[in-house]
């Protein structure tokens, strides 16, 4: 897909079309989760800061927190269309998948060609998002031509054309060649596929390592047979976020905890599966990590539950230092649930920290009244920009800016095209939060 995220944001928010949008934490430490093609003219990219991705794009920049309920439920529909072409998916990430259509084993280039563009038809035809789509003989090449596709494009690599294609490639292009291989092969002289391609098989090995030499030369050469298969189940669930500010107290911690907590548990939900250990994850302000972990005899869905393990593993900051990022994440997935027959024992968690005798019980917040830690101090009242709204007489929108007592929101959907603006009082008792997913109407 083509810069999913804010791709996704443009299509339910009209507004946004052609403009350079920024998706990411928003914060001082925010990190840019999606581009738009109108960001990356200005070399806005994902994984920059958002500080640095705002400098470069300058005041037209249009930051937005993602919406992963959302991207979610695109996602599925994108998989969705695919699988009735092609049933047996290996899926890369919310936005990328290798398929092998058996159909179009010993077919011409232009049949292939044909097939892709019948792809990303059915995927626009769907849900209104465009995809690029590269194919090739093995995966090496398809996703190598995937990214020379983008934006909006197929590209096809022929059998009889791969060697040519590959040889002249940056090293880098390699799918495993990271920082460090690319440094050690062009201190040799190696800079490009077809240079390492060349080497005797013994040599790249000695250069890169083992096994993983051996595997580097065979996609030098364009000997890539791994088969497409459907990804094994995650092992583990988590969420975390980085902070606005560290976190100095015990005090500021626990709700942390809860808020990560909640939002893995969340995805948990949507897996359907039940979790047995819980870990901690507790970044510093020296960017050292911490974890702790707990396991529960049994494995178990339950918020109350798996919150309460969390907390019990919380590590003061006023003894192990500034905290600037809080995980939780959930392992020992299972399917089959065993519920305790004395659940209070496990939701206990006093307010030191310290597993009481006594039951001690904290219900958290529902999950959507919780606002993203790293938006926070762009909120007016209950308002932040991108949160979803909606309003008796305007439907559904969403906040484009709060301040000094109002807040002006842009009520709009996919549907809708570009939609007016109105600018309401902060506390106006008919403007209420909204279902995400309601944009996509």
């Amino acid at each position: 897909m083509d810069a999913f995220f804010a791709s996704v944001e443009q299509l339910t928010r009209p507004t946004l079309r052609g403009r350079p949008v920024l998706v990411g934490g928003m914060g001082g430490r925010g990190v840019v989760a999606g581009a738009s093609y109108e960001a990356r003219v200005f070399g806005a990219r994902s994984a920059m800061p958002m500080h640095q991705a705002r400098r470069l794009v300058g005041g037209a920049a249009v930051v937005i927190p993602p919406r992963g309920v959302v991207y979610g439920e695109l996602s599925g529909q994108v998989f969705e269309t695919l699988r009735a072409k092609i049933p047996v998916l290996e899926t890369l990430s919310f936005d990328e998948a290798f398929g092998e259509p058996a159909e179009l084993a010993g077919a011409t280039p232009q049949r292939v060609l044909e097939f892709c563009e019948e792809l990303r038809r059915s995927v626009r035809e769907r849900t209104g998002l465009v995809a690029s789509v590269g194919a090739g003989s093995g995966k090496q090449l398809a996703k190598i031509a995937s990214g020379l596709a983008k934006p909006d494009g197929v590209r096809v690599i022929p059998a009889t054309e791969q060697d040519r294609f590959l040889s002249a490639l940056p090293v880098r292009k390699l799918w495993g060649i990271g920082p460090v291989a690319e440094s050690r092969l062009r201190s040799l002289g190696i800079e490009t596929v077809g240079a390492l391609a060349a080497l005797p098989e013994s040599e790249a090995s000695s250069i890169l390592g083992g096994s993983i030499g051996v595997a580097l030369h065979r996609l030098a050469r364009g000997i890539d047979d791994r088969p497409v298969a459907e990804r094994a189940e995650a092992k583990q669930i988590s969420a975390e976020t980085t902070y606005e500010t560290d976190i100095l107290t015990l005090a500021q911690l626990r709700p942390a905890i809860e808020g990560m907590a909640a939002a893995a548990h969340r995805r948990l939900a949507a897996d359907g599966r039940a979790a047995r250990t819980v870990v901690l994850k507790l970044k510093r302000a020296d960017m050292s990590i911490l974890t702790r972990s707990s396991t529960l005899p049994y494995a178990t869905e339950d918020l109350i539950t798996l919150t309460a393990a969390a907390q019990r593993s919380a590590l003061d900051p006023a003894e192990i230092g500034p905290i600037r990022l809080v995980g939780v994440g959930f392992a020992g997935l299972s399917e089959i649930r065993q519920e305790s027959l004395f659940p209070e024992l496990d939701q206990t968690v006093a307010p030191d920290g310290v597993v009481s005798e006594e039951p001690v019980f904290a219900v958290p917040e529902a999950p959507e009244a919780v606002v993203p830690p790293a938006t926070r101090s762009y909120a007016v009242g209950n308002w932040y920009p991108g949160l979803d709204v909606e309003h008796p007489d305007y439907g559904h929108g969403w906040v484009q800016g709060a301040g000094h007592g109002v807040v002006t929101v842009r009520f709009e959907t996919r549907s809708t095209g570009p939609g007016p603006a109105r600018t309401f009082a902060a506390e106006d008792a008919d403007l209420r939060r909204a279902d995400p997913l309601a944009s996509l109407e």
